[in-house]
């Protein structure tokens, strides 16, 4: 895949089949709109070409330092890649570009560095300034400007219509499997290890501490949670802890903490990637260690039987 961060630099490709979006998460029904754009690349003998925007426009436009996304840029990045899109191009978003009228955006931007044989939208797009552009409006553009323009229907996961609104809900409130459903692959952080306190350590559980690679990557509940970590390409069956460390009378923020199963090594300043399975219960602070070791104990076999059906 071919990435582009100025759309001057793309290179225009015969019959580009397009779509525009923020594409947080690239969950089921982004999915379904790139494959449908992947499919009509080949249909056309040309090439799929998503365009996307960075920073996130709700962090522009709002001012909102609190608002978090289900994935990072290089994630999506990934995702996008995985599903076989040949050209990304990733649009610079800040206030003078937003306040670019819809007809300027698709005249400017699109017909002029692109020039799309196709453009296939969601059921709900909106774009341009005030989010004023929409599929009627993309319609008449495309019958002037000489490109087709091609709707994907909302799309239902047992009868849940899927959404990066939803996804972050679930994820929030820990729902990690409704989550997983609507993303269509386990929700991840990926960071590199750094050093803890270690206590973990002498209760029997070191852990690998942690740092998310994005600020604004959103922090699910407090808990503790069944996950797998990925380490230089190998899978091993994990316990997930987020949260302040109530027992321990601990001042720091909020960490991420990850007790390996069955791995034995040095993990400090390597990237590893933690993927996210089941929540298993609510933060809580403990009389004292002991009976926090006795609940971690309780929890491992838990998560073991939960990961031993995903194996």
């Amino acid at each position: 895949m071919k990435v582009y961060y100025n759309i001057e630099d793309y290179k225009q490709v015969p019959n580009a089949v397009v779509t525009i979006g923020t594409f947080d998460g690239v969950h089921r029904g982004h999915q379904e709109i790139l494959k449908n754009m992947v499919n009509r690349a080949k249909e056309l003998d040309g090439e799929s070409v998503v365009v996307t925007f960075y920073p996130h426009p709700r962090q522009v436009l709002s001012n909102d330092s609190g608002i978090r996304f289900i994935s990072t840029q290089q994630e999506k990045i990934s995702h996008l890649e995985a599903l076989g899109i040949d050209n990304l191009i990733i649009i610079n978003f800040t206030k003078e570009f937003a306040a670019i009228s819809s007809e300027d955006f698709i005249k400017d931007y699109l017909v002029k560095n692109i020039h799309p044989a196709v453009l296939i939208i969601g059921y709900d797009h909106h774009f341009g300034k005030g989010r004023t552009g929409d599929f009627e409006m993309l319609y008449e553009l495309g019958n002037r400007y000489n490109f087709k323009v091609e709707k994907i229907q909302e799309q239902d996961v047992e009868n849940v219509a899927v959404s990066s609104t939803k996804i972050r809900h679930f994820l929030e409130n820990g729902d990690i499997k409704h989550a997983n459903m609507l993303l269509g692959y386990e929700f991840s952080y990926t960071g590199k290890v750094v050093h803890g306190q270690q206590v973990g350590q002498k209760m029997g559980y070191p852990t690998a501490n942690i740092d998310v690679a994005e600020e604004f990557q959103l922090i699910e509940r407090q808990g503790v949670y069944a996950t797998f970590a990925e380490i230089d390409g190998k899978s091993f069956p994990a316990m997930t802890y987020i949260g302040k460390r109530p027992t321990m009378h601990d001042e720091r923020p909020q960490s991420i903490e990850t007790y390996i199963i069955g791995f034995d090594g040095n993990l400090y300043d390597k990237e590893i990637k933690i993927r996210f399975v089941d929540f298993v219960r609510d933060d809580k602070k403990f009389d004292n260690f002991e009976a926090l070791k006795h609940q971690i104990d309780i929890d491992k076999q838990q998560i073991i039987n939960i990961l031993n059906k995903k194996i």
